[in-house]
């Protein structure tokens, strides 16, 4: 089997399970990556002929480019993910790729805004001419935690306003519920009145052709509207999240409630927001201690 008929089996059955399409373009570069690393030599081996060696070869040639931990981990992940695959297929016998060492990342907490910052960047969107779904769309990202590629799947009949409640897919396509906060209810029956969809159209969030909107639109406008209202460019979707997280840990909430509401697999993942706690709790005796 050649090299990139396995990655175009791998990338059809991510298709099929129904991986985004940000996690198919990301997948699909890395692994077109490790393909062209074995063509540049001339005739590329087969995959079964692929072994420990040859992986240590390309994984030096990826620190030798210069590369981030990052993404050099990203890639073999995504190399990984592949040969499980093809294991589980019964295409190969073998996996090299589970004995590459990885290299160690360093800890990096989330910045997270304040709730103020937060709650001025949602108010900024009310200034703007026709602001009812960009309301909305900043009170859902803050108000339930969730993805940007959460948010842009969102159907009509995933939510439940007279119930509180809301449907979303998250990684692996795994379904969970969330609770609506009150504000972010009142922003989607404002937009629904003014919402304008193509014929049978079944995405909540559209864009000014009456069609589902992407995740870069959604960057953008986070991006628009924070530089507007804080002058910070480096404000993105996610930040929401981690506000989100930070401000409910903050108040009180237990750290398994947390992980259920953000749909973490692990509550290794959750933990993070602990440390930042930590963090924001430091500063604040640093700043008003008389002894510190």
């Amino acid at each position: 089997m050649q090299i990139r008929e396995a990655i175009a089996k791998y990338l059809a059955e991510l298709g099929r399970r129904g991986a985004s399409k940000h996690t198919l373009r990301s997948y699909g570069s890395d692994l077109e990556q490790f393909a062209s690393y074995f063509e540049r030599a001339g005739s590329a081996p087969l995959f079964e002929q692929l072994d420990l060696p040859l992986l240590r070869e390309w994984l030096a040639a990826l620190y030798d480019e210069g590369l981030e931990a990052t993404s050099v981990r990203r890639k073999v992940a995504a190399l990984r993910a592949m040969y499980r695959f093809l294991l589980e297929e019964g295409l190969i016998t073998d996996n090299p790729s589970a004995r590459l060492r990885l290299p160690k990342l360093k800890q990096r907490l989330p910045e997270v805004m304040s709730e103020e910052k937060t709650n001025t960047l949602i108010d900024s969107a009310a200034e703007q001419p026709a602001p009812e779904r960009d309301i909305a769309i900043l009170e859902l990202l803050y108000g339930c935690g969730i993805r940007v590629s959460e948010l842009i799947g969102i159907n009509l009949d995933d939510i439940d306003l007279r119930q509180g409640w809301l449907r979303v897919r998250g990684k692996g396509n795994k379904e969970r519920e969330v609770p609506i906060a009150d504000r972010a209810a009142e922003a989607i029956t404002r937009y629904l009145a003014n919402r304008a969809p193509q014929p049978g159209e079944p995405a909540l969030f559209l864009n000014s052709r009456g069609a589902r909107l992407n995740d870069r639109q959604v960057r953008r406008l986070v991006k628009l509207y924070a530089l507007v209202a804080t002058g910070d460019s480096t404000v993105h979707p996610h930040s929401f999240r981690h506000a989100f997280a930070t401000h409910l840990l903050n108040d009180g909430a237990d750290l398994r409630t947390i992980q259920e509401l953000l749909g973490h697999a692990r509550l290794s993942t959750t933990q993070k927001y602990t440390q930042v706690s930590l963090r924001d709790l430091q500063a604040v005796y640093d700043r008003a201690h008389p002894k510190a």
